[in-house]
């Protein structure tokens, strides 16, 4: 069947935003500026938990959308949309933790690696989602998701070995730095599966709808971050911080920057508007097209965020990293079950295509909520 115009501007508007999410926080990064004081040098803008905070906010947005769409739905002589049952928000308080330990991580190491990096090695998520759903939902895997979990990892290796060998960093950024930005980021996907699996277990299971969810979960993140901000300014780091008062997060000095070059607003707003308008078209993809879309979306905003950064000469080409890309979609599409509609083309095939396949309405309904939060 042949998209209507408001379904391409969906998918349009799923890939756009969430490439943008990506680069604009990259982009903040790079900016240099006088920080507070009159005898500040200018130093890199490098504040990861001023950003998380911004993408925490943008989270928080779609809690208003969502009553304001309520607000409008209630006006109709018929109301169609459903509200969902009331529920304790306390039960958003453990995944939106995790959500924010995990996503400050990754715009930590956003500043020590690239952006194509950054993105490609979030697909890890698949890995310890997997495992820790077979530990703690009792899900059974497919044969296809476990074979697509192991090629995932050596895509992953692929993508480490191209960031160890290559001179694909500038001067800002050591290897030792790219490398422990890679680590990072692996580590943030293991506390990212735990935020998954904690929505499927305990929030989920209630009737919540996928806006109100994201917009709760980003109204615990941005009043808890906001608030560690405060005893943020006086814990010394040394070195691991580029502050120059080597703290771990200088809230009052990425302020005084942003005085100095407002371009960094503009990158951090961002990052902030994409973030709310990526998970309404995530959402809304999921529901208007299909689940399976939505994931080959996903995947397609990486090859974008690779192309933009080599264009803006932010990264150098590497072919190592292209065929870290291509194994690390192969092993997503496998695991998320891509290869059926291939599979069912061919007539020897098509019987075990059938046997795997999960009805859509169950894929549907499992994305809609399980799976509708996106961490930035």
């Amino acid at each position: 069947m042949a998209w209507t115009n408001y379904q391409l501007f969906l998918a349009g508007l799923m890939v756009t935003t969430g490439s943008i999410n990506t680069l604009s926080a990259k982009w903040a990064d790079l900016f240099s500026a006088k920080g507070c004081g009159e005898n500040a040098e200018v130093h890199r803008f490098s504040h990861p938990f001023v950003q998380a905070v911004g993408m925490f906010l943008g989270e928080f947005s779609c809690l208003v959308v969502f009553h304001l769409l309520l607000c409008q739905d209630k006006r109709k002589p018929i109301p169609q949309m459903n509200p969902g049952q009331s529920f304790n928000p306390l039960i958003f308080f453990p995944p939106a933790m995790c959500d924010m330990l995990g996503t400050s991580i990754m715009y930590v190491a956003l500043n020590m690696t690239s952006a194509s990096s950054f993105q490609m090695l979030r697909g890890a998520v698949i890995i310890f989602t997997g495992l820790l759903s077979v530990a703690f939902l009792g899900r059974k895997l497919l044969v296809s998701q476990w074979i697509g979990i192991l090629i995932t990892i050596l895509g992953l290796i692929i993508v480490g070995l191209a960031d160890f060998t290559s001179g694909n960093r500038d001067d800002s950024h050591k290897l030792s730095d790219v490398i422990t930005g890679d680590l990072l980021i692996i580590m943030a996907q293991v506390i990212v599966a735990v935020q998954m699996v904690l929505e499927e277990k305990f929030v989920y299971k209630h009737d919540v709808h996928p806006l109100k969810a994201v917009g709760t979960e980003g109204l615990f993140g941005f009043f808890v971050l906001s608030f560690l901000l405060i005893p943020m300014y006086f814990i010394p780091v040394g070195s691991f911080s580029d502050n120059p008062r080597q703290v771990l997060e200088d809230a009052l000095d990425a302020f005084c920057q942003i005085g100095y070059k407002p371009l960094i607003l503009l990158a951090l707003l961002g990052n902030t508007v994409s973030i709310a308008f990526f998970n309404f078209a995530g959402i809304s993809v999921t529901k208007e097209i299909s689940a399976t879309t939505r994931m080959v979306l996903d995947s397609l905003r990486t090859l974008v965020i690779w192309i933009v950064s080599l264009a803006l000469g932010w990264e150098k080409f590497l072919g190592l990293q292209v065929l870290g890309f291509l194994v690390l979609l192969v092993g997503t599409a496998l695991y998320n079950g891509l290869h059926r509609p291939l599979m069912a083309r061919i007539p020897c095939c098509a019987a075990l295509a059938g046997e795997e396949e999960p009805s859509s309405v169950d894929e549907r309904e499992r994305l809609l909520n399980g799976e509708a939060v996106d961490q930035s």
